[in-house]
């Protein structure tokens, strides 16, 4: 999985090592936490390495597949979960740098990370691709492009891909979070609403909580098991049914 080192991506590694995968993760600019997640798999009883790389480059994502190949043997489920996060500005105070960064992430990298990972996939009777995109693509909010184009062409992606795929027994689903409670979640509210503290949200959320990484966890281990075995194509919104915190 891409961008398994902290955060959402954690949550899934661990996720997905209770439910007896081992795990090849992808860090970008953080051994230590990429470290501590392999760490943690461990202790779980699967075996996991990480692997540096950045998803926008395609030649990271041909070694990360290769050095899978080399560690595991194969693989059956790829969740293309890494990603960054725009500047929080309009358009036309965007850099065009920016978007084409941003996008790049979301979109182009993983198109070219299942490019490479599909040869591999289509050796097994069932494989699973899940991405992890964004209720942005709902809302669209103001000042995030970026982000809001890069999520829209994922989703396009992997849409494409479950048409595509479906012959050679690859499930391609989505799941979408809204605002979650890690690093990133936290430099959100507080660049657009001013909250320092994101568990001061906790009362108007719904269930009474901000969402966890463990909630969109929940999410792909039902997509990539036995009970999502006639599921494909599919998005799932992990929300609350509707977030008001802005």
């Amino acid at each position: 999985m891409t961008g398994g080192g902290r955060g959402i991506g954690r949550g899934i590694a661990l996720g997905l090592a209770a439910d007896g995968f081992d795990v090849a993760l992808t860090y970008r600019k953080d051994p230590e936490a990429a470290a501590e997640t392999v760490a943690m798999v461990e202790a779980l009883g699967q075996a996991a390495f990480a692997i540096q790389g950045d998803v926008s480059v395609p030649e990271d994502n041909a070694r990360t597949v290769a050095e899978v190949i080399d560690h595991f043997g194969g693989f059956q489920v790829l969740v293309n979960n890494g990603g960054i996060a725009s500047r929080g500005r309009s358009v036309v105070d965007t850099d065009p740098a920016e978007l084409l960064r941003v996008v790049a992430t979301h979109a182009l990298g993983p198109h070219h990370l299942c490019s490479v990972a599909i040869p591999h996939l289509r050796t097994h009777d069932r494989s699973d691709i899940v991405v992890i995109s964004s209720v942005a693509t709902i809302t669209n909010g103001a000042n995030g492009a970026p982000y809001n184009m890069g999520k829209a062409a994922l989703e396009a992606l992997a849409i494409t891909l479950s048409k595509e795929e479906r012959a050679h027994g690859i499930r391609v689903n989505i799941v979408a979070p809204g605002l979650v409670e890690t690093e990133m979640g936290k430099r959100l509210v507080k660049g657009a609403a001013g909250i320092d503290d994101i568990t001061s949200l906790n009362a108007t959320m719904p269930f009474g909580r901000v969402c966890q990484p463990e909630d969109i966890a929940g999410a792909v281990r039902f997509f990539v098991s036995d009970k999502a075995g006639y599921v494909t194509g599919e998005k799932l919104n992990v929300w609350g049914g509707g977030q008001e915190w802005r």
